[in-house]
């Protein structure tokens, strides 16, 4: 029996619509993928060792502490830090955040930097670099105006660059491993025209191979803090025989974030003194 030209229309439209509503119910739920997609934290939020311990892993602490000393590092994660329990519990150097970038300083800083040093610590502050943003020389530029400045007074250790995984997106910044070199490099240059020391570098082996294709030319004149979670420091990055400070856990007692000095007392005195 034919079909009138009409029901035809109606069955190819009954058709259409059927196909435009199962394209429609195999989407996801916007909740769903609200959920299921990766965010990244807001700017300012980064701290040091943020990256460690999901590129790294973690296990084991140190034994052998005797010829080492006790430090920790903190930024606006911590907030107000308790530094009488810190300096009672036998930490005695401590690192502050000071900014990151070009465009963020730790609210927190003037507490965790003057607070350090009342309780008697040698103390210091870091900047977290973000090569992405603007360049190496701007950013120690930033850093020194803003806290990361340095004085012979026995009790302000050098400023220190934190280069590590970038936590707001590709790990190296977007850029090559030799750019990478050059940005580090305009940083601890500026920060050494603008202070007289040298500026530490704070980075984890592996992303120093991946990020700057191991670069061994800082060693001769930067101290090196070296990133590992375990109960030794394992592989120091290109051209360094030996570490001056060690963060070794993001999981300790009052704040989470501990590290060694490689040496006593006296020596981060000295080290303070340059």
């Amino acid at each position: 029996m034919p079909v009138h030209r009409s029901g035809l229309l109606r069955i190819r439209a009954l058709a259409t619509a059927g196909a435009v509503l199962l394209a429609v119910l195999s989407l996801p739920h916007p909740a769903a993928a609200a959920e299921s997609a990766p965010t990244a934290p807001p700017r300012g939020s980064a701290r040091m060792g943020m990256g460690v311990a999901a590129h790294d892993g973690s296990g084991g602490l140190p034994t052998a502490r005797s010829t080492r000393t006790e430090g920790v590092d903190v930024s606006s994660h911590q907030g107000d830090v308790a530094w009488t329990t810190l300096w009672n519990s036998g930490v005695r150097w401590a690192y502050a955040k000071a900014t990151e970038g070009t465009y963020y300083t730790n609210p927190y800083h003037p507490q965790q930097y003057g607070g350090s040093y009342d309780v008697g610590m040698v103390r210091g502050a870091y900047h977290f670099g973000t090569p992405d943003t603007a360049g190496g020389a701007a950013q120690a530029d930033y850093f020194v105006n803003r806290g990361g400045g340095w004085s012979a007074d026995g009790r302000t250790l050098p400023g220190v660059l934190d280069i590590e995984w970038n936590p707001y997106g590709d790990a190296c910044y977007g850029k090559s491993q030799s750019a990478m070199v050059s940005w580090i490099r305009d940083f601890l240059d500026q920060y050494r025209y603008r202070t007289g020391r040298d500026a530490v570098i704070y980075t984890a082996t592996s992303w120093w191979k991946q990020c700057t294709g191991n670069y061994a030319g800082f060693a001769a004149t930067t101290p090196l803090w070296i990133a590992r979670y375990a109960s030794t420091v394992g592989e120091l990055p290109a051209g360094w025989s030996t570490y001056t400070m060690w963060q070794y856990t993001s999981t300790g007692p009052t704040v989470g974030d501990h590290d060694l000095f490689n040496g006593t007392l006296d020596r981060v005195r000295t080290f303070a003194l340059g």
